[in-house]
């Protein structure tokens, strides 16, 4: 049976300092410590000094007082506020010895100020899940043995890790063995205030934590490059039309009932101004709310409008995509526009298919300002995805949530992929793909108002959707991987 290292992470919770009492009369618990600063710890657990427990240093020493006791794992508690659930380490150790797991994990239940309960089911991990922000829950159990391998060959590195010790650990641990979740609530985590959903949905391209994104992209990409996974920049060239295209561009609109704010974002596409034809191509998905009888207005007086309905009644917003980019009224370039969104000026899609002209490019991706309904600004404000760079973008796209706004596509190369028929991702599914065959466009100047108001399709979800999203889009990396360890060009182990 798997017997327990357990170190406790101060997380500031506790001002008297964290008891760990409960830790040491567990059976499965042979040593206990805590991992925080002066003042952190009472009662008779280690103590492994520390202002900043996620760094290479504090990891390093985490595993060297691992290699002190006699703990076939690394329990590692990563909050004071956490307690276990009656048999909970005995079931983790019996998981972690029967799969023989790297690492292992479980649900947990989270108490709230009344003291209610409510169960959080966590995601099995998969080789796509290698974002810095997948959720563990408050308790990993890490295998000793494998723990010090991976110690002995990156403690050097960690010297200089201030945020992605774990993180580094982490990955290097999948790359030796199974990381397994146990769907059973292990623990009772106290509940705290948390972020709000849009401070935590923008909180990795907020320029206040590049320090922070820098490091974990060099952690995510060396990563990569020990799988065979990483690649150079791409240059293939873009795919040929056979046949000539009606216009230079058009502005695809995606809608179902929108009917606040469609005839805004309409109007905002139609009063571009530019020196080549364009159009816009509004996929009308069964609207029942009016928004269809607002489209037929504004139609009849703007020609270079056009409303396509689909056939099919089981499109997500993929499936629009591909309704527009598949017709013969679609341009030669593909500029996204949300229904409820607006282009912050008339230039926008000149700038665009500049940037297009400028490549060649197969995407174009700008930038976006946060606003309320009313179109003022809103924390964070512009969100320019600066993280992105030529020589290593394609790599931390597997890393990072998504790649920004206006999306752009060259059509002909668009076309020899397609969206698939989803309501979240689609546009990630499709920027991976692109981004491991072809040369991508940046805009860091402010193109589109992203409107946040309560009918956004990623408003407050419930639990559920939020864990089916995140899955999704950690396949798409999966499957990207599964990609690029046998893409020409990827690097050797």
């Amino acid at each position: 049976m798997a017997q327990f290292a357990v170190l406790v992470t101060w997380d500031g919770d506790s001002p008297a300092g964290v008891r760990c009492d409960a830790w040491s009369r567990l059976p499965e618990a042979v040593s206990v410590a805590v991992a925080g600063p002066r003042g952190a710890v009472a009662g008779a657990a280690t103590h492994l000094a520390t202002d900043a427990p996620e760094s290479g240093a504090a990891v390093a020493a985490a595993l060297r007082w691992l290699a002190s006791t006699p703990a076939t794992h690394l329990l590692r508690v990563r909050s004071s506020r956490v307690e276990a659930a009656g048999a909970a380490l005995r079931r983790l150790a019996a998981a972690a010895r029967d799969a023989h797991a790297a690492i292992a994990y479980g649900d947990y239940f989270q108490r709230d100020a009344g003291g209610r309960l409510a169960l959080q089911p966590l995601l099995d991990y998969q080789p796509g899940s290698l974002r810095d922000d997948f959720d563990f829950g408050p308790l990993m159990a890490f295998r000793g043995d494998l723990a010090a391998a991976v110690l002995a060959e990156a403690e050097e590195s960690w010297g200089d890790c201030r945020f992605g010790g774990w993180y580094d650990l982490r990955l290097r641990l999948s790359e030796r063995g199974g990381v397994v979740r146990l769907p059973e609530p292990l623990c009772v985590l106290d509940e705290r205030p948390q972020q709000t959903g849009g401070e935590a949905h923008f909180q990795y391209v907020d320029p206040r934590n590049r320090a922070y994104q820098a490091e974990m992209e060099q952690i995510a990409t060396a990563h990569l490059r020990r799988i065979g996974a990483a690649i150079a920049p791409p240059r293939t060239p873009l795919a040929e039309s056979a046949v000539p295209f009606p216009v230079e561009a058009s502005v695809v609109i995606p809608v179902r009932n929108r009917v606040r704010t469609i005839a805004d974002a309409v109007r905002s596409a139609l009063a571009q101004q530019a020196d080549f034809p364009f159009n816009v191509l509004v996929v009308d998905n069964h609207s029942d709310d009016g928004t269809s009888a607002v489209l037929e207005e504004l139609a009849s007086t703007a020609p270079q409008l056009q409303r396509l309905t689909p056939a099919r009644r089981d499109l997500g917003i993929g499936g629009c995509w591909n309704e527009a980019v598949y017709s013969s009224a679609c341009g030669r370039y593909a500029v996204q526009l949300d229904s409820d969104d607006l282009y912050d000026g008339p230039h926008v899609l000149s700038r665009i298919v500049a940037e297009f002209q400028r490549g060649p490019y197969a995407m174009v991706v700008g930038s976006y300002t946060l606003v309320n309904f009313d179109l003022e600004p809103i924390p964070p404000g512009l969100i320019d995805h600066r993280e992105w760079t030529e020589e290593n973008g394609a790599n931390n796209a597997l890393r990072i949530a998504g790649l920004g706004a206006p999306r752009a596509f060259h059509v002909p190369t668009l076309r020899t992929l397609g969206f698939p028929n989803v309501s979240f991702g689609e546009d990630y599914a499709v920027a991976l793909q692109l981004t491991r065959r072809y040369a991508l466009g940046r805009i860091y100047d402010s193109l589109y108002w992203c409107r946040r108001w309560e009918d956004n399709t990623d408003h407050q979800l419930p639990l559920e959707t939020r864990n089916r999203y995140a899955a999704y889009k950690d396949r798409l990396r999966s499957l990207e991987i599964a990609a690029r360890t046998h893409a020409v060009g990827a690097f050797p182990l």
